[in-house]
């Protein structure tokens, strides 16, 4: 399910947490949808019973990588994500960190990929003040969205 009302998602993990599930969230920009994002989002849902992906918006993804990205448009990603067994909710964000999300979510865990490091979130201390835990899946070596867009333009010249 795409959840965009912020009040909507308010009432979603409401009922949630009083059927005492375990709430897992990660976010990304997931733009060319690929194996690496699947087996992370896998991996992601066996740490709990539900799996909130977050997702940033067009408009969010333009600041943070340039103009030239998001090569696929923000409807079309939650679509695929939705669809993906692993995934609950999805949902949209325009701003450039998680963490006003995170602080209506309150996930038990907050997931990030091998690329990051729990000190450099600007997410964590919000996390750890609610008692939520931060894990770090490692990375599917070779599988990357940049390298996705590299192999394609250097194949189709």
């Amino acid at each position: 399910m795409i959840i965009e009302d912020r009040r909507l998602l308010e009432d979603i993990v409401r009922e949630l947490k009083n059927q005492n599930l375990k709430i897992v969230f990660t976010n990304g920009c997931f733009d060319i949808i690929h194996r690496g994002h699947v087996e992370y989002l896998n991996k992601a849902k066996k740490l709990g019973d539900i799996l909130i992906v977050g997702i940033n918006s067009d408009k969010s993804i333009k600041k943070i990588k340039g103009n030239k990205r998001p090569i696929i448009p923000l409807y079309s990603r939650a679509y695929v994500l939705d669809n993906l067994k692993a995934v609950d909710f999805v949902v949209p964000f325009d701003e450039e960190t998680p963490i006003e999300l995170i602080k209506i979510i309150k996930p038990d865990i907050h997931v990030k990929g091998g690329d990051y490091k729990e000190e450099d979130l600007p997410e964590a201390e919000i996390v750890k003040s609610y008692g939520g835990e931060i894990k770090i899946i490692p990375l599917i070596e070779g599988f990357s969205t940049t390298k996705i867009i590299e192999w394609v333009l250097e194949k189709y010249k």
